[in-house]
């Protein structure tokens, strides 16, 4: 890796007082819903700006798209036109009994992330389309055959749960609370129940099958209709302009973590981004704080000038590495 210097700003991801009028509300625009290739109804919410970029996010494991709600309102008061959903068996696009669902990492990117992007472009085929990943978000997106017109990504935190990737100080606890005990919880009530435990959402078995399970390849540790070499290389169809931003005190998305996933997306134009709390002034940021409000001047900018313009202000923080070059 080398690295590469930041590019003079634009202003478009700025924070303009419109950004902030939007992200005092969650509330979005309108709703939506889009049926997968097996016929499954993934529910979603869209945030209209003007006619700028579209932006899919694709969010992390157990997570809401509500969470991302406040974050696509800015992204949307830019400009953009910014749509959240719910993979299948999580929030809206949850139908059922969780027993009755087998859905792990796989169906979530192949056939709901693909339902989402695909429903994207078929309302703005004129529009450019972008994408954010966060954690399984960055791995789910890739996964798409839509993947292919994505112009530029960012994810933040993005990798596949490889244990071995997870941070030293915190690898031992992490490996027995998702490895050993989700999936032995999993087993006694046919998912996982992470509502009820304060873990945040319930999650499918197969989910937890795919985690609890990954190794340092993932086309080699989940299940999937098919194979291993055809599911690899649905990564490297991307060639977006890729942006991984890691922050250092995230116990998930370390350095090998993030490496590990961006070496899939291998015809991507791929920057990784690392930032420290003490590049913003605070004492954390973590796995998922990023997309909390307190960040919607110091973090969120830097992704929304990638996704408008596809560089990095010069005031950027952290460090900026080319991958591959």
């Amino acid at each position: 890796m080398t690295q590469i210097d930041h590019q003079k700003p634009s202003g478009a991801g700025a924070s303009t007082p419109e950004a902030s009028r939007k992200a005092q509300s969650a509330a979005p625009d309108e709703t939506f819903e889009c049926a997968a290739d097996d016929g499954y109804l993934i529910r979603g919410s869209i945030w209209h700006g003007g006619e700028g970029p579209v932006v899919v996010v694709h969010v992390a494991t157990a997570v809401r798209a509500r969470y991302y709600a406040r974050f696509a309102n800015w992204l949307a008061g830019l400009g953009a036109t910014v749509l959240t959903f719910d993979y299948r068996g999580i929030g809206d696009s949850k139908k059922g009994s969780l027993r009755d669902l087998d859905a792990g990492w796989i169906d979530w990117g192949v056939l709901d992330a693909e339902a989402v992007q695909r429903y994207a472009v078929r309302r703005w085929p004129d529009r450019a389309m972008t994408a954010v990943g966060h954690s399984i978000g960055g791995f789910a997106l890739g996964l798409p055959r839509t993947a292919a017109r994505l112009e530029r990504i960012v994810t933040v935190g993005a990798q596949f749960a490889y244990w071995q990737d997870y941070a030293s100080a915190h690898r031992r606890g992490m490996y027995l609370k998702w490895h050993v005990f989700m999936p032995a919880v999993t087993r006694l009530f046919g998912y996982f129940p992470g509502e009820r435990l304060g873990w945040l959402e319930d999650v499918p078995r197969g989910v937890v099958r795919d985690w609890s399970r990954m190794g340092p390849r993932f086309e080699k540790s989940v299940v999937a209709a098919e194979g291993p070499a055809d599911l690899a290389r649905r990564h490297s169809a991307t060639r977006a302009r890729l942006l991984a931003i890691g922050l250092t005190d995230d116990p998930y998305g370390t350095d090998a973590a993030i490496m590990r996933l961006l070496d899939y997306y291998s015809n991507a134009a791929r920057t990784h981004l690392r930032i420290t709390p003490e590049d913003i002034a605070v004492p954390e940021i973590g796995h998922f704080a990023f997309f909390n409000a307190r960040f919607e001047r110091s973090l969120w900018p830097i992704a929304a000038e990638w996704l408008l313009t596809g560089q990095l202000a010069d005031t950027t923080p952290g460090q900026a590495l080319s991958v591959g070059s």
